[in-house]
């Protein structure tokens, strides 16, 4: 099974990539978590990628197609994996499917998952995380037991830059500007689904198995 996943900031990609991953024992291919990793490492890469991450913008297709193309090609990715966040314009996607077809690794399906832009807002802004073990809450669906503090290891919980609204705000009209051309480019090819995100995640994986089913 090799898919991908689209949509807004917040539908729930991430976790539902997470469910699906470990349930065709895949690996799920994050490149938010890539580059946030290289942020944190404070490289000279991951120092580019922080100053778009502040901005709210896009990094540019050479840089996440370069980091995408070294993943592919480790060996946990020869029998498929789950692509969250790749790719997230119309060149990247042509990108990855010159790489795939040099691989003779087509996709199974691309799945976009549909949300209203206040839904987002509410999810996103909510959330906090660990700065310690980075597990993530969300001030009124998944709040910790302490206010502010992890329930793993007691590490202080903070929002991330990117989920400010005023950043939530710039993300989403990045999103309906380039990455929303995604949806036309994978209907022509066939190979999309829908999935309706504004659901619990318990129905959204249940959709998801049927659909990929």
């Amino acid at each position: 099974m090799r898919v991908v996943f689209i949509g807004p900031p917040g539908a729930g990609k991430g976790t539902q990539a997470q469910r699906l991953a470990i349930h065709e024992r895949i690996p799920q291919i994050s490149t938010g978590d890539i580059i946030r990793h290289a942020i944190r490492s404070q490289s000279a890469l991951g120092k580019e990628f922080k100053d778009y991450s502040d901005r709210g913008a896009l990094v540019p297709d050479q840089l996440v197609v370069r980091l995408v193309a070294d993943r592919l090609a480790a060996a946990d990715c020869q029998h498929g994996f789950v692509l969250d966040g790749f790719p997230r314009t119309v060149p990247q996607a042509r990108a990855l499917e010159r790489l795939l077809d040099d691989k003779n690794m087509p996709l199974s399906a691309v799945i976009l998952f549909n949300i209203q832009e206040t839904t987002v807002i509410n999810r996103l802004s909510g959330r906090r995380s660990c700065e310690k073990c980075g597990h993530s809450y969300h001030i009124l669906y998944d709040k910790p037991q302490k206010e502010g503090i992890c329930d793993i290891d007691g590490g202080r919980l903070t929002q991330r830059h990117d989920d400010r609204e005023e950043v939530i705000a710039d993300r989403l009209k990045v999103y309906q500007e380039q990455t929303a051309p995604l949806i036309a480019y994978y209907q022509a090819s066939g190979i999309l689904k829908y999935i309706d995100g504004e659901k619990a995640q318990s129905e959204v994986e249940s959709a998801l198995a049927k659909v990929l089913a």
